[in-house]
């Protein structure tokens, strides 16, 4: 999927800062990829050499004002950038699903956290797309303890929110971002909301 060029870069970025690439299994041709622990501006370029060596194509939202930038972003866009208008987010969870029903092959990395700041709660937007489109969850991960990055199994989720967190509280417990301090509780913000049987929709949320 990647090019020999960008998987080279890719893994010549990750031998100087002395990391390894992992993916759990193979993945599904279509997923949502959690990103966490996010503590630290770095979390985005080692998660794109991460799934470039991977050689995992992966898409992921950011401020469409970068995306306006001449060369800038058109790079961000060939990343795998998608401009989201931060003041329409109630729209993202719908146009995410959206995108996922026409496509055969998409991974969405999604920041639950949505600060690199402590956050009480996880928001919901990752569990809604990937509910409401009826696609499994990765649980993706840069652990700087251990400087491994990657992809841990596929997940389908079953519509009880607990069950499906405590899955994943399981799987980060042992996880580190940077500054290990700012990682709050694997904890939705809604987590005790039942929702419908997959493929349906979660209705607007950010």
């Amino acid at each position: 999927m990647w090019s020999p060029f960008w998987k080279f870069l890719a893994r010549v970025w990750l031998r100087v800062f002395g990391w390894t690439a992992v993916v759990h299994a193979p993945l599904p041709p279509r997923f949502v990829m959690i990103a966490a622990p996010h503590t630290t501006n770095w979390d985005l370029p080692f998660m794109l050499a991460v799934a470039i060596a991977a050689d995992v194509k992966i898409r992921w939202m950011g401020k469409h004002t970068l995306f306006g930038i001449p060369l800038l972003g058109r790079l961000l866009t060939y990343l795998g950038g998608i401009p989201v208008v931060r003041n329409e987010r109630h729209n993202t969870t719908q146009q995410m699903i959206e995108k996922f029903r026409s496509s055969e092959l998409m991974a969405l990395a999604v920041q639950p956290e949505g600060t690199r700041k402590l956050v009480p709660r996880w928001r919901s937007g990752f569990y809604r797309i990937a509910h409401g489109a009826g696609v499994p969850i990765v649980p993706g991960f840069l652990d700087y303890t251990a400087r491994v990055g990657g992809f841990g199994p596929s997940y389908l989720l079953t519509g009880d929110r607990k069950k499906d967190m405590d899955h994943l509280r399981e799987f980060y417990k042992d996880k580190r971002g940077k500054y290990p301090e700012l990682f709050g509780p694997v904890r939705l913000e809604d987590e005790d909301l039942q929702l419908d049987s997959p493929g349906t929709g979660g209705g607007p949320e950010d």
